[in-house]
């Protein structure tokens, strides 16, 4: 499986932005699921969203507030985060990863995926 992350940049407090996980190698629709994580320099790795395939339902980390929606498309093989709201908090880079089967109660563990795209970098200044 190989995940290709897109829709980094730079934006100011309150924009929005749109990133893209692309899936290839493996059919898409039989995934557990593909999440998206992300980095800040000196932080760990957090849990942001990750969309459940099988049941067409988005998980989304309850900090967010609703600022960000996961959506899927099937025809492209791509789960989307829009990110709205943005806040200089939200800066760091953002990875994707996706997992066979769906782990019930551990989705927001970074350690349980399979595999992980390269990470597209958000920059949100104030």
């Amino acid at each position: 499986v190989q995940l290709q992350a897109s829709g980094g940049g730079s934006v100011q407090t309150g924009g929005s932005l749109r990133l893209s996980c692309v899936v290839s190698g493996h059919t898409f629709s039989t995934l557990g699921i593909v999440s998206w994580f992300r980095q800040a320099p000196g932080k760990e790795r957090e849990f942001v969203g990750g969309f459940r395939l099988s049941l067409n339902r988005p998980y989304h980390a309850d900090f967010l507030k609703g600022r960000f929606t996961l959506s899927k498309d099937n025809a492209r093989k791509m789960v989307t985060l829009q990110m709205d709201s943005l806040k200089p908090e939200d800066t760091g880079i953002y990875f994707c990863a996706a997992r066979y089967n769906f782990p019930v109660g551990t989705y927001s563990r970074a350690d349980i995926y399979n595999f992980w795209g390269q990470g597209t970098q958000v920059t949100v200044s104030s």
